[in-house]
C-alpha cells in the first residue's frame, strides 16, 4: 500500500512538471490562439447583429446575401 501511495505521488509530480514544460513552451502558441478565437467570436457577433438589422430593414436584401453566401436550391445540383 505505501508502494501504491508512492507510485501516486511520483505520477503527480511528474504530471505537474510535464504540464508546467508544455505551457512553458506552447504559452505564446496557445495565448495567440485564444486571442484569434476570441476576434473570431467578437467579428461573428457583430456580423450576425448586421445580418439582422439589414434583415429588418431591408428584407430583400437580406435574402440576396443569404442566397450569395449559402446558394440557392437549385444550384446545389
Amino acid at each position: 500500500m505505501l508502494r501504491t501511495i508512492l507510485m501516486t505521488g511520483v505520477l503527480v509530480m511528474f504530471g505537474i512538471f510535464a504540464l508546467g514544460f508544455v505551457f512553458s513552451i506552447f504559452g505564446g502558441l496557445i495565448g495567440l490562439i485564444f486571442l484569434l478565437l476570441g476576434f473570431a467570436i467578437k467579428a461573428l457577433i457583430v456580423g450576425a447583429i448586421a445580418y439582422f438589422a439589414i434583415r429588418i430593414i431591408s428584407p430583400d436584401t437580406a435574402r440576396k446575401l443569404r442566397e450569395r453566401w449559402s446558394g440557392t436550391p437549385m444550384d446545389t445540383f
